[in-house]
């Protein structure tokens, strides 16, 4: 059966310090707040499953979101301390801290900003997969036009990169869903699919706030396009087209203990 990954990079907002804005983690918080329970609320109506990357900052700022998405059968999985200054002891110390508040082991890692990591600290301290990398090419940000697009090990750690479509490499990242036709990305979707037998993607609970209604924040135009209630929408369909042609959505532990049998 094809496999569906989907996750959710969990993490207070901070898009706005980016562009120069002073943001509070505090007003941060809000908007991942209200994106992750809309985020959950999709989850359950098309019962399916997903993993939840947390900053240590967003579980111990919302550990009632952190528990809501354990009980609901999800995973909840690391993504750093500060979201915005991710520092070498994030590794161990988010590990510490999100699985204090989860209740559950943390198997698997995702640098914010998908930056790279050191493998072999992952594994030393107990990850068994990293999913980390883009293999593409998006200006200012990955030039992975070289790396694998598939899994692959590294340092005894299972690597997840996020999908894109055989040949041309077109990310079919969050952003993805934001700009492109909704039948196109599914169409690239179900090619990916075809190819390797599983989707890898992900989004931020930001994305299902209304940012576009902020100016405030700074937020690019290509950013704000279809956020809120329009990417949520977009989600929801894309969710439960992918369920009616028989894929399984899997958290990513479930997929690394099948892989790595």
């Amino acid at each position: 059966m094809k496999k569906i990954l989907l996750s959710f990079d969990t993490e207070e907002f901070d898009g706005p310090r980016e562009h120069g804005v002073d943001f509070s983690l505090e007003e941060g918080m809000a908007v991942s707040r209200q994106g992750t329970q809309t985020i959950l609320d999709i989850l359950k109506r098309q019962r399916v499953k997903a993993t939840f990357f947390c900053t240590a900052n967003f579980a111990e700022n919302a550990p009632d979101l952190v528990r809501r998405i354990v009980e609901e059968g999800h995973e909840a999985a690391c993504h750093g301390c500060d979201h915005f200054c991710p520092k070498p002891t994030d590794y161990e110390e988010s590990k510490r801290r999100v699985e204090a508040v989860s209740g559950t082991p943390a198997e698997g890692y995702r640098q914010p900003r998908m930056f790279a990591v050191d493998d072999g600290e992952l594994r030393r301290l107990g990850y068994r997969y990293n999913s980390s990398l883009n293999p593409a090419f998006i200006p200012g940000r990955y030039m992975h036009l070289d790396t694998p697009r598939t899994c692959f090990m590294r340092e005894g750690v299972l690597q997840i990169p996020a999908s894109v479509t055989p040949g041309l490499r077109v990310p079919l990242f969050w952003l993805a869903l934001h700009l492109f036709p909704e039948r196109l990305y599914r169409a690239l979707a179900r090619r990916v699919l075809r190819k390797t037998g599983y989707f890898v993607t992900y989004f931020h609970p930001w994305e299902f706030f209304a940012i576009g209604e902020h100016p405030e924040y700074r937020m690019p135009l290509i950013i704000r396009h279809n956020s809120g209630q329009a990417i949520a929408g977009r989600l929801e369909r894309l969710v439960a087209a992918l369920r009616a042609e028989g894929a399984e959505f899997v958290t990513y532990s479930q997929f690394c203990h099948e892989y790595c049998r």
